[in-house]
């Protein structure tokens, strides 16, 4: 018997619901071609939507994402610490609205998705002219330039100016009067905790699934700004297919999906049941908003696909708290783009509230001038996640940094003082505004330089490291050996760090190698927290052995 055909898109979204505001309607019109009207548009007005993107995405949240985080503060289950990093992240959204300091200061990878209708017409090819955007938009704004161009297989050189994007134009038939966009920034944090895994039909019930996704949760850790916005996938008739809609849905583009299966088409569909679950699992790994806690996640997606009979591909994928998407439309009333927040002050607490999580009495303040020594010798009184208040000199050194610093010591040349004298942070800082002592200037991922803290630590060295997410066993060991500590910075407030906390930045090596140049800054009421000790405690692995669990959390 000949099945019967049956059609439907794979991943078959519903309306939109996207609120807009208008752009204007400059390189817009309609045409008339025989007894069709179609939509014309210029490579300048699709430039032009795509620099304002860029800037709004850079620098505005959602009003939902934004809620999520006023909800911890009110929520009486949130840790100290969740509700200390929730704030903060309020704070650094509200200072990023001003337009001038992005909200992070990986500005990440200019990703754009198009949908263009049959009855679109442009004139050029347009991947060019959405190039062009990312390109005035990064040049013009105080962003990063994280694009590495490969000369040779082994040796890069920064673009300069962010590119090349991501940008993908696919034909759109539901639409034909409609040129839809969705514009991302990943940085590489987020970017990295992007995972596939190729399993089988035997993790496809409830008992094996959970007893996995747990152990792979708790492997994400924090290196990517938590509290997340989690995607999980299942399923895919490639395995390229299914990242691609766990990045899709943890944007929430795919949130309008059918919510129950049809065996007739194989469509996607969400299920939402299962999201709860997964939300309450993730509620009891201990990891909470970075330091302990609850607010690991904000919210779960999961998306159910179709699959090769002989393959399980499973995706999981995170949107940080750097939450950076917009969606747009050029339709013949004109340019729109979503609308969002960008006065967010009324999602912060009264300042009643405000002062008493600010003022916690558990916060060790730490004079970072006061001689390595000493400050090793303070350090040690306190447990993994006391929270910390840093004042003082910091040294700001990541990977190319660390790799040339290397690879001197392994010529014979002597360490270099400031890694002896001064504390060494993690990081690499966007453009400095005019009238600002620094640019948006966040923590880095530690976990890319844990190859190098032995070898300077033994060298006497990198005793005190700055930086967020967890570290390896090795750094522990390390650690606990040369008497040294890693300390946990707030990933996400990159803003409020450059506003607040950072009071001067000087060049002090490498300087070809801008934002991965070794600097000196000062800093004032420095947020941290306690991750790995000197006695061989880290807090990260007393999250990582898997809890027992049943069919379901």
């Amino acid at each position: 018997m000949t099945p019967t055909f049956s059609y439907s898109d794979l991943l078959p979204v519903g309306p939109d619901t996207t609120t807009y505001r208008s752009l204007g309607n400059k390189g817009v019109t309609t045409v008339k071609h025989g007894e069709k009207t179609f939509l014309e548009i210029t490579p300048e007005a699709i430039a032009t939507l795509t620099e304002t993107a860029i800037h709004d995405i850079s620098h505005y949240l959602r009003p939902a994402h934004l809620q999520q985080l006023a909800n911890i503060l009110k929520d009486p289950e949130s840790s100290p610490n969740d509700r200390f990093v929730a704030l903060d992240l309020l704070k650094n959204a509200n200072i990023s609205a001003g337009g001038i300091l992005p909200m992070c200061q990986d500005t990440g990878t200019a990703i754009v998705v198009g949908k263009k209708g049959q009855h679109v017409l442009t004139q050029s090819k347009d991947e060019e002219a959405v190039a062009h955007g990312v390109y005035d938009a990064f040049t013009k704004l105080n962003l990063r330039y994280s694009q590495m161009a490969p000369v040779t297989m082994w040796e890069e050189k920064n673009t300069g100016n962010n590119l090349p994007a991501q940008v993908e134009i696919y034909a759109d038939t539901d639409h034909p009067d409609e040129y839809s966009f969705l514009f991302i920034a990943k940085g590489g944090g987020s970017a990295n905790k992007s995972f596939l895994y190729q399993e089988t039909k035997a993790v496809l019930n409830p008992t094996s699934f959970y007893t996995w996704l747990d152990e792979k949760l708790r492997s994400i850790g924090t290196a990517a700004c938590p509290p997340y916005h989690l995607a999980i996938v299942i399923g895919g008739t490639s395995a390229e297919h299914t990242v691609k809609t766990a990045k899709l849905a943890s944007t929430k583009y795919l949130d309008s999906l059918p919510t129950s299966g049809d065996a007739a088409t194989g469509r996607g569909f969400r299920d939402l049941e299962m999201e709860e679950e997964v939300l309450k699992l993730t509620r009891t790994l201990g990891i909470g908003a970075q330091f302990g806690g609850k607010y690991f996640c904000h919210d779960v997606r999961v998306i159910r696909l179709p699959r090769h009979g002989a393959s399980l591909p499973i995706a999981i994928a995170v949107s940080c708290s750097a939450d950076r998407q917009a969606r747009a439309k050029i339709t013949k009333d004109g340019i729109f783009l979503e609308d969002l927040e960008r006065d967010p002050a009324h999602y912060l607490p009264d300042t009643t509230e405000a002062q008493l999580i600010d003022s916690d009495a558990n916060v060790v303040k730490i004079d970072l001038n006061q001689g390595m020594a000493q400050v090793q010798k303070q350090l040690s009184k306190y447990p993994v996640k006391t929270r910390l208040s840093l004042t003082g000199t910091l040294v700001v050194a990541r990977d190319l940094a660390h790799a040339k610093i290397k690879a001197a010591m392994d010529a014979g040349a002597p360490m270099p003082d400031y890694l002896r004298d001064f504390a060494v942070y993690y990081a690499g800082p966007a453009k400095t505004p005019a009238g600002f002592a620094s640019g948006s200037f966040g923590p880095t991922t530690a976990g890319r330089m844990d190859s190098y803290v032995e070898y300077f630590q033994s060298k006497g060295g990198s005793f005190v490291m700055l930086a967020k997410g967890n570290r390896s066993k090795a750094v522990t060991d390390a650690c606990k050996k040369y008497q040294g500590f890693y300390l946990g910075s707030i990933g996400g407030p990159a803003a409020r760090l450059a506003q607040d906390c950072i009071k001067k930045v000087e060049v002090l090596d490498f300087e070809e190698l801008g934002m991965e140049a070794v600097f000196k800054i000062d800093v004032v009421d420095f947020p941290a927290f306690i991750v790995v000790d000197d006695k061989g405690n880290d807090f990260f692995a007393q999250t990582a052995k898997p809890m027992t669990i049943g069919s379901k959390p």
